[in-house]
């Protein structure tokens, strides 16, 4: 396991903090040093964690499955409208992403990217209903065999910063990276009818490893 590209800004400065928050009070109050070391140690760690990238390597690919893009949990499960690309009734599946979780989006199936938008908004908490439509949010859609998937990355209550590395008319490929969200967040995934959904609520997936659903 290694750390993700997106942490080494975020560990490095959060380093330098620290360091100089624990010399300060080592100077200035040393009482209360061992405390302030305790817990910067703590929060760095978690900071560690959270940036942690696994080894999630597909070894075969198979574009007729569906691999979930994220870690996480089962929070939606529904037939709806999707109004702004499809323009059209599919399923929705939505992953809740905790702050233990790991934050990695990965491409769910591969196809060619024919839509890539980011979308300034609120911080509302991602388990809210309205997250999907009003948060900061990226939405993404790519389509193989002339199926079209569609991936909504949603910033939540501490998500600040939403990194999304496709653009329009790059090629997905099953199991690389989409991008990265930075703390609490959640994924939406837009599929077809025809879709057979292999996840129920409250199902705990692994990103790159457990199949959302199946064609």
């Amino acid at each position: 396991m290694t750390i993700h590209k997106e942490g080494t800004p975020t560990l490095l400065l959060s380093l330098i903090i620290f360091s100089v928050l624990n010399f300060i009070v080592y100077s200035f109050a040393p009482v209360l040093f061992i405390f302030i070391l305790l817990t910067t140690g703590i929060l760095f760690l978690f900071l560690v964690s959270f940036f942690r990238k696994p080894d999630r390597s597909v070894s075969q690919i198979n574009d007729n499955t569906l691999l979930s893009p994220c870690d996480g949990k089962v929070v939606v499960i529904e037939k709806v409208y999707e109004p702004e690309f499809l323009k059209s009734d599919c399923i929705q599946v939505s992953i809740f992403m905790s702050p233990l979780n790991v934050h990695i989006n990965w491409y769910p199936s591969g196809g060619q990217v024919l839509y890539s938008k980011y979308h300034p908004g609120k911080f509302l908490a991602a388990w809210n209903p309205k997250a999907s439509t009003e948060n900061e949010r990226t939405t993404v859609c790519y389509e193989n065999n002339g199926r079209k998937v569609l991936l909504r990355q949603v910033a939540g209550a501490l998500a600040r910063r939403i990194v999304n590395y496709a653009k329009q008319g790059d090629t997905a490929t099953q199991g690389l990276e989409m991008g990265f969200i930075k703390f609490g967040s959640r994924v939406d995934l837009y599929l077809p009818l025809n879709a057979k959904i292999l996840v129920n609520l409250d199902d705990k997936v692994t990103g790159n490893r457990t199949v959302i659903a199946s064609y």
